[in-house]
């Protein structure tokens, strides 16, 4: 009877963090209502709404997801709404893990207070395939550390097997939103499956593989099959950015491609020397066409197969004035409202955007360093090789791997030099900064002995795990 009081003490405590994260999702919701949107967030929502044809040149499923939103709920508001659900649910997750792994209190309201700092909280309202991506990575990491917290335990193969799917519903879609995101999504998969097994053999790492390569391809091919998504092609805008910066003009004039396409290179390479833009040159330099990129991609694909290895060291030299532009001089560390736009939709809450824009970009002036690219890969590449001796130590180093593979992966593709390009890295750098603080107070676990099978979830009528086999 004596102990009572102590654990419904601790009973109320688990309560805490969950009324701190609904409290901070109903006001991220508010602060965010009803969603801030670029022109890139209005196309898609007018793809959504069917005031556009679906298209291929951001991934459509966002669209798609949106649009099933609006059907259910009746409002295009919903899916501001829904990431913030999504990214609160996550922390709070991962605040009650944190908890219960390091019976540390603090550690679990340290958890949720990452999602309140100026360079995370910045876009979690802003409706972005970037966002969508590092949220959905997030919500991966939260069902690991679930699979963290009851691996030692004796937890049922359909449990187990029931969290590998959630969070590889997560991780697809992660990299079906953000096409270059397989690179961040590959380690925090190889996280999972650590977390539920801790010794995985080679036949569950085939089967859960084969899982995530399911869920993947899929949606993919279902997507493909009945949306039937304009193609745009719109990978050729990287290689035309390369042909317009790395050929001289003089080259251009000689290309053995249709007068047309040569005029329009030409013409590209002038106007980006003139205004000064050192990429996007679709976008800021280039005379499009009526049917986009799709007209000319062949031609510019093959131009560029057949002139950049001819001119690998100028390439290579370009490739890193951008990338060094978007470690050093990282644009674009706020989203202000609602742009510009012909739907009538506004800032529900403009003095509550005028807080915000103050609070982050007044961060943006005085700690400038934590907006910048550079930090957040010296960051992950700390936390990839130093990863800590503790409980977290296995994942810490996914989380660095998985940011510092994403920083890196846009050095062949990186269209401009804004914030939200590293935007999962920061919130990944910065969990897996408390993860390393918190995981020095508790010691690692223990291995497993030989030949144990306890965190296996047997039972006497239940064989071994096949991953043992």
């Amino acid at each position: 009877m004596g102990q009572m009081p102590w654990l419904s003490r601790v009973r109320r405590w688990d309560w805490a963090p969950a009324a701190v994260a609904a409290v901070c999702c109903l006001g991220t919701i508010l602060v965010f209502a009803p969603g801030y949107l670029s022109p890139d967030s209005l196309d898609q929502l007018r793809q959504a709404e069917g005031k556009s044809p679906l298209t291929d040149w951001h991934p459509p499923v966002l669209s798609l997801v949106w649009r099933a939103l609006i059907a259910v709920t009746g409002s295009f508001a919903s899916m501001a709404v829904l990431q913030s659900v999504v990214f609160w649910g996550a922390l709070w997750v991962l605040a009650r893990c944190v908890r219960e792994l390091t019976a540390s209190r603090a550690g679990s309201l340290a958890v949720l207070g990452l999602g309140l700092t100026p360079f995370v909280l910045t876009f979690v309202g802003v409706v972005w395939k970037d966002v969508h991506t590092a949220f959905a990575l997030l919500a991966a990491c939260a069902v690991a550390f679930t699979g963290l917290r009851l691996r030692d335990g004796r937890t049922p193969p359909a449990v187990r097997w029931g969290l590998l799917w959630l969070g590889v519903l997560f991780l697809a879609y992660a990299m079906l939103v953000r096409k270059n995101a397989f690179v961040a999504a590959i380690p925090v998969f190889v996280m999972l499956v650590l977390a539920l097994w801790r010794a995985p053999g080679r036949r569950t790492w085939v089967t859960c593989t084969a899982a995530l390569v399911a869920a993947v391809v899929v949606p993919a091919a279902a997507i493909s099959l009945f949306a039937r998504p304009l193609q745009t092609k719109q990978g050729a805008q990287i290689m035309l950015d390369d042909l317009v910066h790395v050929l001289k003009v003089e080259e251009l004039r000689s290309a053995d491609v249709p007068p047309e396409l040569r005029d329009r290179l030409v013409a590209a390479a002038r106007e980006c020397r003139r205004v000064g833009a050192l990429s996007d040159a679709y976008w800021a330099c280039y005379e499009r066409p009526a049917d986009g990129l799709r007209g000319d991609s062949g031609e510019i694909t093959s131009l560029w197969l057949r002139e950049m290895s001819g001119h690998l060291p100028h390439y290579l030299q370009y490739r890193l004035r951008l990338f060094a532009g978007l470690l050093f001089e990282t644009d674009y560390p706020y989203k202000a409202g609602v742009s510009r736009n012909d739907l009538g939709i506004e800032v529900a809450h403009p003095r509550l955007e005028d807080m915000l824009d103050t609070y982050v970009t007044g961060m943006v002036t005085d700690v400038r360093w934590l907006f910048r690219g550079w930090f957040w890969l010296a960051v992950a590449l700390v936390l990839a090789i130093r990863p800590g001796k503790g409980a977290f130590a296995m994942p810490v180093r996914a989380l660095g791997i998985s940011s510092a593979a994403y920083i890196l992966g846009y050095l062949p593709i990186m269209p401009a030099t804004n914030f939200r390009y590293v935007y999962w890295p920061v919130i990944a750098c910065s969990l897996g900064l408390l993860l390393l603080l918190l995981g020095r107070r508790t010691p690692p676990p223990r291995p497993a002995p030989p030949g144990a099978t306890a965190d296996r979830a047997v039972t006497t009528r239940q064989p071994a795990d096949a991953g043992g086999q």
